[in-house]
């Protein structure tokens, strides 16, 4: 097993996860919720990580990684439904779960 990825933000490395996964790479998250232990412990040791369950595939979630990384911004949308913003990448309304308009 080896670590990949780690973010401060838990919805990050979920994304990550998710990416490497639909690009059939196995891979699972540590630390999720460590970061309670903030304090005791160091804060760069509660930070939620990703890990492949296999090395053999180091390279190519690698390369997944910094090519997600570096996507362009998609702009935010207005809930046609509810008036809530949304970041570009959802396709579904957070709040209430309407599509994104085209």
């Amino acid at each position: 097993m080896l670590k990949v990825y780690s973010h401060h933000d838990r919805f990050m490395v979920w994304q990550i996860k998710q990416w490497l996964e639909q690009n059939g790479i196995p891979c699972f998250v540590k630390n999720e919720f460590a970061i309670g232990a903030m304090g005791e412990l160091s804060p760069f040791d509660v930070l939620p990580e990703v890990w492949l369950t296999d090395e053999g595939w180091l390279a190519k979630a690698q390369k997944l990684i910094k090519d997600f990384e570096h996507q362009p911004l998609q702009h935010s949308w207005l809930c046609e439904r509810c008036q809530e913003s949304n970041d570009g990448n959802f396709e579904l309304c957070w709040q209430c779960g309407t599509p994104a308009e085209p």
